[in-house]
C-alpha cells in the first residue's frame, strides 16, 4: 500500500449495514424508510417529514455537475396549438382559445446513463415540455411509459441507486443488466408493472419522434367556478409508436451513440417536423373511487379503453438550439411550475417531486437564479423581492425589496385569484399523521402487469422474453435470477418458465394472477404506421439502372421517405443512361442497423467482390431484423428464395409495374413479423 492509498484508506467505508439498524446521519434510528408522512391516508405530504427531506436533499447532491438522473439529453424548440377550448375544465389561459399557439422547449433524455452514454440504451426516457405561457412557465415532465417504478417519492433515491452503475467499478453504464437493479425489483414488487414496459419494445424507441410521453402523475384541472377534475396527460406522436429490436439497439449504441439526437436534428433540418397530439384523460371528483385501480397510484395506468383521452392540441417541434450548453445543459424543469387552472392532486409521487426538482437545480447550478437563464426565463413579466446569489442576471436598481412596504406603494403587489393570481385548490384534508399508502390497492402489484402482458401481440411477447433474458441473464447471483423468475411467475407463468430456461434456473412455483383483461391500446403494433421520415439505404455502384433508380428516389421524396446513397467510396456514380448520383456514405462509415429499409440496386465496382460482400451483409442484417428490402431489376442474386426464407417484405422490381408503390407500402409497414 503506497502513501496515497494509505491516506485514502481512512475514508473508505463499506456501507452494508448488515445486522445493524438503519439510522439517519444524526444517528437517529429510522422507523419507516418507505412511505412519506402525510395528513391522513389520502392526504398531502407534510413538510415536517424531515426524514424524507434529508433523504431526498442528500440524494440530489450526489453528483456534480451533470444531472443525477436524465443526464444525457437533447432539447428542441417548437409550439403548441390548441384544437378546442378547455374552458369547461380549466382556467389555464393557454388552454382557452381555439387556435392559440404557445411556444415550447422540449428536452428528451435517458434516465440511467451519464452524459456521455448512448442514446439507444434500454432505459426510461424523459419527455419534458416547458410551455412559455403568458401566465408564466408551465412544465410538463413525462416518460415514455404511462406508469412509474414506485408509488411513493421516498423510494426514488433507492431505485436510482439500484439502477446506477456499481459504485465500486462504475459499471455497467447505461443499462440495468446487473445484480443490484434486479435485486431491487424482486424486493420492491411495486416496480413490476413499469419493468414490464421497460423490458418491452417501448424501452427501445426507434426515435424520439416515435415515442409517447406520459407525465405519469395525477393532476387537477380547476375551472373558473372552482370545480376540480382529476387529469392525466399523454403525448401521442403523429408518426405512431415504433421501436428498435434489442440486437439493433445494442449495435447502434456502438456504431452511432448519438442515433436519437442525430435523427431529430436531421428531421428538423429536412422540414419533417416532429408532431405530437396532447391527450387529456379526465375523471370527475365524484368518480374518484369508481375504478379497480387507485387514480393516485403512479404504478397504475388509466386504461384508454376505460378513461378515453380527449385530444386537445398539437405540438410541433421546428427549431434547433443555437448552443447546447447554454440551452440544453442549463435548462431546468420543475413540476411545481404551474399556471392557474392546473393543480396538484395528493398523488404521493407528485407531492415528493414538487420538492425534488428545484432542490436538484439549486445544487447543480449553484444558484437560485437558474430561472433567469435565457432558456428558463418565462415570457411573462417577472417581479418579486428575491435578490442576489450566484450568477445574478438582471441588475436591479430599486431600493425597496421587501413586502409589505409603503415606500414603493406595496409593489410588487399580490394579484387576487379572480385577476389571475395562483390559488391552490381548497381540497379537504383530514386524518391522523401517518406513513401509509392512500389505499390498499396500491399493493396490488401484478394485475396491471398481467393486463399489459395479455395485451401484447405474439412478436411483442417474444421480444419481451428475450429482453428479460438478456438483462436478468447478466445477473451473476443465481439466487436473484431465481427470485426474479418467481416474481414474474405472478405476471405470467409461461413467460417466467421460458425465462427460467433461458437463464439457467428452476421454473417458477408461483402462478399468475387470474386476470384475462387486455387492451388494444397497449400494443404498439396497433399504433399508426407511415413511411414518412423512414430512412432508406440505397446500395449501388456504377452502371446502375438510371431510369428505375430515379423513379424510386422520386417516389421516396413524394412520400417523405429519407434516403442515403451508399457505395464503396464517396464521390459520383454514373448510371447506364448517364444519370449521375453522389454517394453520400461509404460502407466503412455506416452500419445496416442505421436504416429502416434498403434498396439493393447493385452495379459495378473496382473491388467487385468486396462490394458484393457489403451488399450481402446489408441484405442478411435487414432480413433478420424483419425490415423492408427493395431489390432492383437485375439485383435478384443478392437474395435468393429458399426453404429458410419466405421473402415476406422483400419487393422485387423485375417485371413489377408497381414496384415503387409496393416498396413504399412495405417501408410504411416497417417490420414483417411473419418472416422466416
Amino acid at each position: 500500500m503506497d502513501a496515497k492509498d494509505e491516506q485514502l484508506g481512512q475514508f473508505r467505508h463499506q456501507n452494508t449495514g448488515e445486522g445493524k439498524p438503519m439510522t439517519e446521519e444524526s444517528g437517529m434510528k429510522v422507523a419507516n424508510d418507505q412511505k412519506t408522512l402525510r395528513a391522513g391516508k389520502r392526504g398531502p405530504l407534510l413538510m415536517q417529514d424531515f426524514h424524507f427531506y434529508k433523504k431526498q436533499s442528500h440524494f440530489n447532491r450526489e453528483r456534480i455537475p451533470e444531472k443525477v438522473v436524465h443526464a444525457r439529453g437533447f432539447g428542441v424548440y417548437g409550439d403548441f396549438e390548441l384544437y378546442e377550448s378547455m374552458e369547461e375544465y380549466t382556467m389555464a389561459k393557454f388552454l382557452q382559445e381555439e387556435g392559440k399557439k404557445t411556444p415550447v422547449f422540449v428536452r428528451f433524455s435517458n434516465f440511467v446513463g451519464n452524459r456521455g452514454s448512448k442514446d439507444t440504451a434500454v432505459d426510461i426516457r424523459g419527455f419534458a415540455v416547458k410551455f412559455y405561457t403568458e401566465e408564466g412557465n408551465y412544465d410538463s415532465l413525462a416518460l415514455q411509459f404511462p406508469v412509474f417504478l414506485l408509488a411513493d417519492a421516498m423510494k426514488f433515491m433507492d431505485v436510482t441507486h439500484a439502477a446506477k452503475p456499481n459504485p465500486k467499478t462504475h459499471m455497467p453504464q447505461a443499462t440495468v443488466a446487473h445484480d443490484s437493479f434486479w435485486d431491487y425489483v424482486v424486493n420492491n414488487p411495486e416496480s413490476a408493472h413499469m419493468v414490464m414496459w421497460l423490458m418491452s419494445m417501448r424501452g427501445r424507441p426507434r426515435s424520439w419522434r416515435m415515442m409517447e410521453g406520459y407525465p405519469v402523475n395525477t393532476f387537477r384541472f380547476v375551472n373558473k367556478e372552482g370545480k376540480s377534475t382529476f387529469v392525466r396527460f399523454v403525448w401521442k406522436p403523429k408518426l405512431g409508436v415504433h421501436s428498435l429490436l434489442l440486437d439493433e439497439a445494442n449495435i447502434i449504441g456502438g456504431v452511432d451513440p448519438d442515433f436519437h439526437r442525430r435523427d431529430i436534428v436531421e428531421a428538423i433540418e429536412n422540414g419533417a417536423y416532429p408532431e405530437y397530439e396532447l391527450g387529456v384523460q379526465m375523471i370527475e371528483e365524484k368518480d374518484e373511487f369508481n375504478f379497480d385501480f387507485d387514480i393516485l397510484d403512479d404504478t397504475k395506468l388509466w386504461p384508454e379503453e376505460v378513461v378515453p383521452p380527449k385530444f386537445v392540441g398539437k405540438m410541433t417541434l421546428n427549431r434547433l438550439m443555437d448552443n447546447f450548453f447554454a440551452e440544453e445543459e442549463q435548462s431546468a424543469f420543475n413540476p411545481s411550475n404551474l399556471v392557474p387552472g392546473i393543480e396538484f392532486s395528493n398523488d404521493p409521487v407528485l407531492q415528493g417531486r414538487s420538492f425534488a426538482y428545484r432542490d436538484t437545480e439549486l445544487y447543480r447550478q449553484n444558484s437560485a437564479n437558474y430561472e433567469e437563464l435565457p432558456v428558463n426565463r418565462p415570457i411573462a413579466d417577472v417581479q418579486n423581492n428575491y435578490r442576489d446569489s450566484y450568477g445574478k442576471y438582471p441588475i436591479e436598481t430599486d431600493e425597496v425589496h421587501y413586502h409589505n412596504n409603503s415606500l414603493a406603494d406595496n409593489t410588487p403587489a399580490e394579484t387576487p385569484p379572480e385577476q389571475g393570481g395562483y390559488e391552490n385548490y381548497p381540497g379537504k384534508v383530514e386524518g391522523h399523521v401517518t406513513r401509509e399508502h392512500p389505499s390498499d390497492s396500491f399493493e396490488d402489484y401484478y394485475t396491471q402487469a398481467r393486463i399489459f402482458w395479455n395485451s401484447l401481440s405474439a412478436p411483442e411477447k417474444q421480444d419481451l422474453v428475450e429482453s428479460f433474458s438478456f438483462h436478468i441473464g447478466s445477473v451473476k447471483d443465481k439466487t436473484i435470477r431465481q427470485k426474479n423468475v418467481e416474481l414474474w411467475g405472478n405476471v405470467d407463468t409461461e413467460m417466467a418458465t421460458m425465462l427460467a430456461e433461458n437463464i439457467g434456473v428452476e421454473p417458477p412455483k408461483t402462478k399468475h394472477v387470474d386476470v384475462d383483461t387486455s387492451y388494444a391500446s397497449l400494443s404498439q403494433l396497433n399504433s399508426p404506421h407511415s413511411a414518412m421520415t423512414m430512412k432508406v439505404g440505397v446500395l449501388l455502384g456504377d452502371g446502375f439502372d438510371g431510369k428505375e433508380v430515379n423513379a424510386a428516389l422520386k417516389a421516396f421524396a413524394e412520400n417523405g421517405v429519407l434516403f442515403e446513397t451508399i457505395s464503396e467510396k464517396q464521390g459520383m456514380l454514373t448510371g447506364n443512361d448517364g444519370t449521375e448520383l453522389e454517394v453520400l456514405k461509404s460502407f466503412l462509415a455506416v452500419d445496416p442497423t442505421l436504416y429502416d429499409a434498403i434498396y439493393v440496386v447493385g452495379g459495378k465496382s473496382p473491388m467487385q467482390m468486396k462490394f458484393d460482400t457489403h451488399l450481402f451483409d446489408f441484405v442478411r442484417m435487414h432480413y433478420s431484423h424483419m425490415k423492408p428490402i427493395g431489390v432492383a431489376s437485375g439485383a435478384g442474386d443478392y437474395i435468393i428464395k429458399s426453404e429458410l426464407n419466405n421473402m415476406d417484405g422483400v419487393i422485387f422490381a423485375d417485371d413489377n409495374k408497381d414496384f415503387t408503390g409496393q416498396f413504399i407500402g412495405a417501408i410504411a409497414q416497417q417490420r414483417f413479423w411473419d418472416r422466416k
